[in-house]
Protein backbone atom coordinates (compact mmCIF):
# COMPACT_ATOMS: atom_id res chain seq x y z
CA UNK A 1 0.00 0.00 0.00
CA UNK A 2 1.65 3.19 -1.17
CA UNK A 3 1.49 6.52 0.60
CA UNK A 4 -0.56 7.96 -2.25
CA UNK A 5 -2.32 5.17 -4.08
CA UNK A 6 -5.81 6.27 -3.09
CA UNK A 7 -5.55 9.41 -5.21
CA UNK A 8 -4.47 7.75 -8.38
CA UNK A 9 -7.84 6.14 -8.79
CA UNK A 10 -10.11 7.92 -8.58
CA UNK A 11 -7.31 44.10 3.72
CA UNK A 12 -5.66 53.13 5.69
CA UNK A 13 -3.52 50.88 3.24
CA UNK A 14 -1.35 48.05 4.23
CA UNK A 15 2.37 48.04 3.69
CA UNK A 16 3.54 45.91 0.77
CA UNK A 17 6.62 43.71 0.42
CA UNK A 18 8.80 42.91 -2.54
CA UNK A 19 11.29 40.09 -2.68
CA UNK A 20 14.81 41.65 -2.89
CA UNK A 21 17.00 40.66 -5.84
CA UNK A 22 20.16 40.36 -3.71
CA UNK A 23 19.03 38.79 -0.45
CA UNK A 24 21.34 38.13 2.44
CA UNK A 25 21.92 34.58 3.43
CA UNK A 26 19.82 33.49 6.36
CA UNK A 27 19.34 30.54 8.62
CA UNK A 28 16.40 28.26 8.99
CA UNK A 29 13.24 30.36 9.02
CA UNK A 30 11.83 29.21 12.32
CA UNK A 31 12.05 32.38 14.45
CA UNK A 32 8.90 33.33 16.36
CA UNK A 33 7.65 36.88 16.47
CA UNK A 34 7.10 38.75 19.72
CA UNK A 35 5.45 41.81 18.17
CA UNK A 36 1.89 40.55 17.79
CA UNK A 37 -0.63 43.25 16.91
CA UNK A 38 -2.71 44.93 19.59
CA UNK A 39 -6.21 43.57 20.23
CA UNK A 40 -8.70 44.50 17.56
CA UNK A 41 -6.12 45.06 14.82
CA UNK A 42 -6.62 41.69 13.17
CA UNK A 43 -10.25 42.40 12.35
CA UNK A 44 -9.27 45.79 10.95
CA UNK A 45 -6.53 44.21 8.83
CA UNK A 46 -9.02 41.80 7.31
CA UNK A 47 -11.29 44.68 6.25
CA UNK A 48 -8.57 46.76 4.54
CA UNK A 49 -7.63 46.20 0.89
CA UNK A 50 -3.99 45.80 -0.14
CA UNK A 51 -2.99 48.75 -2.29
CA UNK A 52 -0.85 48.12 -5.35
CA UNK A 53 2.45 50.03 -5.12
CA UNK A 54 3.41 52.23 -8.03
CA UNK A 55 6.37 50.64 -9.74
CA UNK A 56 7.61 49.90 -13.22
CA UNK A 57 9.47 46.64 -12.85
CA UNK A 58 9.16 43.14 -11.53
CA UNK A 59 11.45 40.16 -11.11
CA UNK A 60 12.60 38.44 -14.28
CA UNK A 61 11.41 35.07 -15.45
CA UNK A 62 13.49 31.98 -14.97
CA UNK A 63 16.33 31.59 -17.45
CA UNK A 64 16.75 27.87 -17.08
CA UNK A 65 19.54 27.46 -14.54
CA UNK A 66 20.20 23.73 -14.30
CA UNK A 67 20.17 23.83 -10.51
CA UNK A 68 16.78 25.55 -10.47
CA UNK A 69 15.32 24.53 -13.82
CA UNK A 70 17.38 22.05 -15.73
CA UNK A 71 15.22 22.11 -18.86
CA UNK A 72 13.51 25.49 -18.52
CA UNK A 73 11.93 26.78 -21.68
CA UNK A 74 11.29 30.25 -20.22
CA UNK A 75 13.86 32.73 -21.54
CA UNK A 76 15.49 35.52 -19.56
CA UNK A 77 15.38 39.09 -20.80
CA UNK A 78 17.28 42.22 -19.89
CA UNK A 79 13.99 44.11 -19.94
CA UNK A 80 11.94 43.56 -16.81
CA UNK A 81 8.22 43.27 -17.59
CA UNK A 82 5.53 45.37 -15.96
CA UNK A 83 3.88 43.84 -12.93
CA UNK A 84 0.77 41.79 -13.59
CA UNK A 85 -0.86 40.13 -10.61
CA UNK A 86 -1.97 36.55 -10.68
CA UNK A 87 -5.60 36.18 -9.71
CA UNK A 88 -7.57 33.41 -8.06
CA UNK A 89 -9.12 30.77 -10.26
CA UNK A 90 -10.57 28.67 -7.47
CA UNK A 91 -10.29 28.12 -3.72
CA UNK A 92 -10.60 24.64 -2.27
CA UNK A 93 -11.42 24.05 1.37
CA UNK A 94 -9.80 21.56 3.68
CA UNK A 95 -10.72 17.99 2.72
CA UNK A 96 -11.28 15.11 5.10
CA UNK A 97 -8.34 13.12 6.40
CA UNK A 98 -7.55 9.45 6.08
CA UNK A 99 -4.80 7.13 7.23
CA UNK A 100 -2.06 5.91 4.93
CA UNK A 101 -0.31 2.97 6.46
CA UNK A 102 -0.20 3.40 10.22
CA UNK A 103 2.00 6.52 10.35
CA UNK A 104 0.53 9.18 8.09
CA UNK A 105 -2.85 10.84 8.81
CA UNK A 106 -3.17 13.00 5.70
CA UNK A 107 -5.28 15.58 3.90
CA UNK A 108 -5.45 15.01 0.11
CA UNK A 109 -4.84 18.70 -0.63
CA UNK A 110 -5.52 18.50 -4.37
CA UNK A 111 -8.91 16.81 -3.94
CA UNK A 112 -10.06 15.38 -7.28
CA UNK A 113 -7.63 17.64 -9.20
CA UNK A 114 -4.74 15.27 -8.51
CA UNK A 115 -3.13 13.72 -11.56
CA UNK A 116 -4.66 16.23 -13.98
CA UNK A 117 -3.08 18.73 -16.38
CA UNK A 118 -4.87 21.43 -14.39
CA UNK A 119 -2.08 21.43 -11.78
CA UNK A 120 0.82 20.25 -13.96
CA UNK A 121 3.66 19.63 -13.35
CA UNK A 122 2.49 18.85 -9.81
CA UNK A 123 0.56 15.62 -9.49
CA UNK A 124 -0.44 15.03 -5.89
CA UNK A 125 -0.10 16.60 -2.42
CA UNK A 126 -0.61 14.84 0.91
CA UNK A 127 -0.35 16.88 4.12
CA UNK A 128 -0.05 15.27 7.53
CA UNK A 129 -1.16 18.00 9.97
CA UNK A 130 0.45 18.08 13.44
CA UNK A 131 -0.47 14.96 15.38
CA UNK A 132 0.80 13.54 18.64
CA UNK A 133 2.19 10.01 18.62
CA UNK A 134 2.92 8.10 21.80
CA UNK A 135 6.29 6.45 22.34
CA UNK A 136 6.37 2.82 21.27
CA UNK A 137 8.18 0.09 19.42
CA UNK A 138 5.79 -0.47 16.53
CA UNK A 139 7.12 0.83 13.20
CA UNK A 140 4.84 3.51 11.78
CA UNK A 141 4.77 4.29 8.08
CA UNK A 142 4.63 2.53 4.72
CA UNK A 143 6.69 -0.51 3.73
CA UNK A 144 8.45 -1.26 0.47
CA UNK A 145 6.68 -0.16 -2.73
CA UNK A 146 7.76 0.78 -6.27
CA UNK A 147 7.62 4.03 -8.25
CA UNK A 148 8.32 4.99 -11.86
CA UNK A 149 8.03 8.16 -13.98
CA UNK A 150 7.96 10.99 -11.42
CA UNK A 151 9.54 12.43 -8.24
CA UNK A 152 8.47 12.37 -4.59
CA UNK A 153 9.27 15.36 -2.39
CA UNK A 154 8.94 14.92 1.38
CA UNK A 155 9.17 17.96 3.69
CA UNK A 156 9.51 17.40 7.44
CA UNK A 157 8.09 20.13 9.69
CA UNK A 158 7.95 18.28 13.03
CA UNK A 159 9.23 14.82 13.90
CA UNK A 160 11.46 12.71 11.70
CA UNK A 161 11.00 10.66 8.50
CA UNK A 162 13.29 7.77 7.61
CA UNK A 163 13.79 6.73 3.97
CA UNK A 164 15.39 3.65 2.47
CA UNK A 165 15.45 2.57 -1.19
CA UNK A 166 16.70 -0.10 -3.58
CA UNK A 167 19.61 2.12 -4.71
CA UNK A 168 21.15 1.84 -1.24
CA UNK A 169 20.09 5.25 0.02
CA UNK A 170 19.10 5.41 3.67
CA UNK A 171 18.47 8.72 5.38
CA UNK A 172 16.59 10.48 8.18
CA UNK A 173 15.23 14.02 7.83
CA UNK A 174 14.06 16.26 10.68
CA UNK A 175 12.32 19.64 10.97
CA UNK A 176 13.13 21.86 7.99
CA UNK A 177 14.75 19.10 5.92
CA UNK A 178 13.63 17.74 2.54
CA UNK A 179 13.93 14.39 0.78
CA UNK A 180 13.74 14.66 -3.02
CA UNK A 181 13.60 11.29 -4.72
CA UNK A 182 13.61 10.92 -8.51
CA UNK A 183 12.03 7.56 -9.23
CA UNK A 184 12.54 7.90 -13.00
CA UNK A 185 12.86 4.45 -14.59
CA UNK A 186 12.15 2.65 -11.35
CA UNK A 187 12.90 2.48 -7.65
CA UNK A 188 11.60 0.62 -4.62
CA UNK A 189 11.50 2.48 -1.33
CA UNK A 190 9.96 2.63 2.11
CA UNK A 191 9.23 5.49 4.51
CA UNK A 192 8.64 5.36 8.25
CA UNK A 193 8.84 7.52 11.34
CA UNK A 194 12.49 7.36 12.39
CA UNK A 195 13.40 4.84 15.08
CA UNK A 196 14.41 7.63 17.48
CA UNK A 197 11.11 9.49 17.00
CA UNK A 198 9.14 6.26 17.25
CA UNK A 199 10.69 5.39 20.61
CA UNK A 200 10.50 8.93 22.04
CA UNK A 201 7.12 9.97 20.63
CA UNK A 202 6.07 13.54 19.96
CA UNK A 203 4.40 15.78 17.37
CA UNK A 204 4.62 14.70 13.76
CA UNK A 205 3.96 16.97 10.76
CA UNK A 206 5.03 16.53 7.16
CA UNK A 207 4.06 17.00 3.52
CA UNK A 208 4.65 14.78 0.54
CA UNK A 209 4.33 16.01 -3.02
CA UNK A 210 4.44 14.14 -6.30
CA UNK A 211 6.10 16.03 -9.17
CA UNK A 212 5.83 14.80 -12.74
CA UNK A 213 8.87 14.26 -14.91
CA UNK A 214 9.01 15.31 -18.56
CA UNK A 215 8.68 12.38 -20.96
CA UNK A 216 12.36 12.58 -21.88
CA UNK A 217 13.38 12.07 -18.24
CA UNK A 218 10.98 9.34 -17.18
CA UNK A 219 13.47 6.57 -17.96
CA UNK A 220 16.55 8.30 -16.51
CA UNK A 221 18.45 6.62 -13.71
CA UNK A 222 16.90 7.02 -10.24
CA UNK A 223 18.36 9.72 -8.01
CA UNK A 224 18.06 10.81 -4.38
CA UNK A 225 18.69 14.27 -2.89
CA UNK A 226 18.92 14.74 0.88
CA UNK A 227 18.43 18.49 1.41
CA UNK A 228 19.14 19.73 4.94
CA UNK A 229 17.32 22.78 6.23
CA UNK A 230 20.60 24.64 6.72
CA UNK A 231 21.31 24.31 3.01
CA UNK A 232 18.01 25.81 1.82
CA UNK A 233 18.40 29.52 0.88
CA UNK A 234 16.32 31.90 2.96
CA UNK A 235 15.14 35.10 1.22
CA UNK A 236 14.10 37.93 3.55
CA UNK A 237 11.06 39.94 2.50
CA UNK A 238 11.83 43.67 2.30
CA UNK A 239 9.09 46.35 2.36
CA UNK A 240 8.46 48.14 -0.93
CA UNK A 241 8.60 51.46 0.96
CA UNK A 242 11.55 51.59 3.41
CA UNK A 243 9.39 53.74 5.69
CA UNK A 244 7.29 50.64 6.33
CA UNK A 245 10.19 48.66 7.81
CA UNK A 246 9.24 49.62 11.38
CA UNK A 247 5.86 48.00 10.90
CA UNK A 248 7.29 44.54 10.52
CA UNK A 249 10.20 44.53 12.97
CA UNK A 250 13.46 42.70 12.40
CA UNK A 251 14.87 39.24 12.87
CA UNK A 252 14.01 37.81 9.45
CA UNK A 253 10.49 36.98 10.54
CA UNK A 254 8.99 37.41 7.08
CA UNK A 255 10.87 35.03 4.82
CA UNK A 256 10.83 32.57 1.93
CA UNK A 257 12.77 29.32 2.06
CA UNK A 258 13.59 28.57 -1.57
CA UNK A 259 13.48 24.79 -1.81
CA UNK A 260 13.23 25.03 -5.61
CA UNK A 261 13.25 28.12 -7.78
CA UNK A 262 15.44 30.15 -10.15
CA UNK A 263 18.09 32.64 -9.04
CA UNK A 264 16.64 35.16 -11.51
CA UNK A 265 13.50 35.26 -9.41
CA UNK A 266 14.78 34.99 -5.84
CA UNK A 267 18.41 36.18 -5.91
CA UNK A 268 19.81 32.68 -5.48
CA UNK A 269 18.83 29.30 -6.80
CA UNK A 270 16.79 26.88 -4.77
CA UNK A 271 18.46 23.94 -3.09
CA UNK A 272 16.96 21.23 -5.29
CA UNK A 273 18.07 20.05 -8.72
CA UNK A 274 14.95 19.80 -10.88
CA UNK A 275 14.11 18.65 -14.40
CA UNK A 276 11.63 21.36 -15.47
CA UNK A 277 10.94 24.95 -14.31
CA UNK A 278 9.31 24.69 -10.88
CA UNK A 279 8.97 26.72 -7.68
CA UNK A 280 8.63 25.19 -4.23
CA UNK A 281 8.59 27.88 -1.54
CA UNK A 282 8.11 27.66 2.23
CA UNK A 283 6.80 31.15 3.10
CA UNK A 284 6.52 32.62 6.60
CA UNK A 285 4.61 35.84 7.33
CA UNK A 286 5.03 36.80 10.98
CA UNK A 287 3.16 40.10 10.66
CA UNK A 288 -0.54 40.06 9.77
CA UNK A 289 -2.09 42.77 7.65
CA UNK A 290 1.07 43.33 5.60
CA UNK A 291 1.01 42.33 1.95
CA UNK A 292 3.96 41.21 -0.10
CA UNK A 293 4.61 40.11 -3.64
CA UNK A 294 6.23 36.90 -4.83
CA UNK A 295 7.54 36.68 -8.41
CA UNK A 296 6.15 33.69 -10.33
CA UNK A 297 6.70 33.48 -14.10
CA UNK A 298 3.87 34.16 -16.51
CA UNK A 299 2.30 30.91 -17.63
CA UNK A 300 3.23 28.93 -14.54
CA UNK A 301 0.63 27.08 -12.53
CA UNK A 302 0.56 28.45 -8.98
CA UNK A 303 -0.87 26.60 -6.00
CA UNK A 304 -0.99 28.27 -2.55
CA UNK A 305 -1.53 26.03 0.48
CA UNK A 306 -2.07 27.55 3.94
CA UNK A 307 -0.28 25.27 6.38
CA UNK A 308 -0.81 27.50 9.43
CA UNK A 309 -2.83 30.71 10.00
CA UNK A 310 -4.77 32.40 7.21
CA UNK A 311 -4.20 34.62 4.19
CA UNK A 312 -5.75 36.78 1.51
CA UNK A 313 -4.47 36.25 -2.00
CA UNK A 314 -4.51 38.28 -5.21
CA UNK A 315 -5.63 41.88 -5.72
CA UNK A 316 -9.14 40.75 -4.92
CA UNK A 317 -7.95 39.77 -1.39
CA UNK A 318 -9.68 36.42 -1.58
CA UNK A 319 -9.54 34.76 1.86
CA UNK A 320 -8.03 31.30 2.32
CA UNK A 321 -8.31 29.59 5.68
CA UNK A 322 -5.93 27.17 7.33
CA UNK A 323 -5.38 24.03 5.25
CA UNK A 324 -7.22 25.56 2.34
CA UNK A 325 -5.65 25.96 -1.08
CA UNK A 326 -5.85 28.68 -3.76
CA UNK A 327 -5.44 27.75 -7.40
CA UNK A 328 -4.30 30.75 -9.47
CA UNK A 329 -4.74 31.66 -13.12
CA UNK A 330 -1.75 31.13 -15.41
CA UNK A 331 -1.62 34.83 -16.34
CA UNK A 332 0.40 37.38 -14.37
CA UNK A 333 3.97 37.38 -13.07
CA UNK A 334 3.44 38.37 -9.44
CA UNK A 335 1.54 36.73 -6.60
CA UNK A 336 0.21 38.99 -3.84
CA UNK A 337 -0.23 37.54 -0.35
CA UNK A 338 -1.18 38.93 3.05
CA UNK A 339 -1.45 37.10 6.36
CA UNK A 340 -4.61 37.48 8.41
CA UNK A 341 -3.08 35.85 11.50
CA UNK A 342 0.36 36.13 13.15
CA UNK A 343 3.00 33.59 12.16
CA UNK A 344 1.17 32.37 9.10
CA UNK A 345 2.99 29.75 7.05
CA UNK A 346 2.30 28.93 3.41
CA UNK A 347 3.61 26.37 0.99
CA UNK A 348 3.68 27.61 -2.61
CA UNK A 349 3.95 25.21 -5.53
CA UNK A 350 4.57 26.63 -8.99
CA UNK A 351 5.69 25.32 -12.31
CA UNK A 352 5.57 25.41 -16.07
CA UNK A 353 2.89 22.96 -17.20
CA UNK A 354 4.08 19.90 -19.06
CA UNK A 355 2.11 19.69 -22.29
CA UNK A 356 2.16 15.90 -22.27
CA UNK A 357 -0.40 13.15 -21.59
CA UNK A 358 -0.69 11.83 -18.03
CA UNK A 359 -1.26 8.13 -17.51
CA UNK A 360 -1.34 7.35 -13.79
CA UNK A 361 -2.06 4.09 -12.05
CA UNK A 362 -0.93 3.01 -8.62
CA UNK A 363 2.71 3.93 -8.07
CA UNK A 364 3.42 4.65 -11.75
CA UNK A 365 2.97 7.90 -13.75
CA UNK A 366 3.79 7.66 -17.44
CA UNK A 367 2.40 9.05 -20.71
CA UNK A 368 0.47 6.04 -22.06
CA UNK A 369 -1.38 3.03 -20.66
CA UNK A 370 1.02 0.79 -22.56
CA UNK A 371 3.89 2.31 -20.57
CA UNK A 372 1.97 1.64 -17.35
CA UNK A 373 1.60 -2.00 -18.32
CA UNK A 374 5.30 -2.21 -19.11
CA UNK A 375 6.12 -0.68 -15.72
CA UNK A 376 4.11 -3.40 -14.02
CA UNK A 377 5.92 -6.10 -15.99
CA UNK A 378 9.34 -4.61 -15.27
CA UNK A 379 8.58 -4.45 -11.57
CA UNK A 380 7.36 -8.03 -11.48
CA UNK A 381 10.53 -9.10 -13.30
CA UNK A 382 12.80 -7.43 -10.73
CA UNK A 383 14.03 -4.68 -13.03
CA UNK A 384 13.53 -1.76 -10.60
CA UNK A 385 16.27 -0.18 -8.52
CA UNK A 386 19.18 -0.87 -10.84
Amino acid sequence: YDLHYSFVFSPGPRACFLVPFSPQHGTRARAHTSNSPPPGMLAAFKRLPCLSPSRTSSPRHSSGSHRATSTASSSSSSAMPATKFKEVREILGSPGRHWVGNGFHVFPVFHDRAFTKELSPWLMFDYAAPKEFKAGYEKRGVGQHPHRGFETVTIAFQGEVEHADSMGNRDVIGPGDVQWMTAARGIIHEEFHSTEFQQAGGTFEMAQLWLNLPKKNKMDAPKYQAILGKDIPVVPLAPADPADAAKIGGGGENTIRVIAGAAEQFGQAGAAFVHSPVELLDIRMATPGVCFDVPIPEGHNTIVFVRRGGITVGESNAPVEQQGVALMHLGGNTLRLSATEPNTEVLLLGGEPLDEPIAARGPFVMNTQQEIMQANKDYQNGMFGS
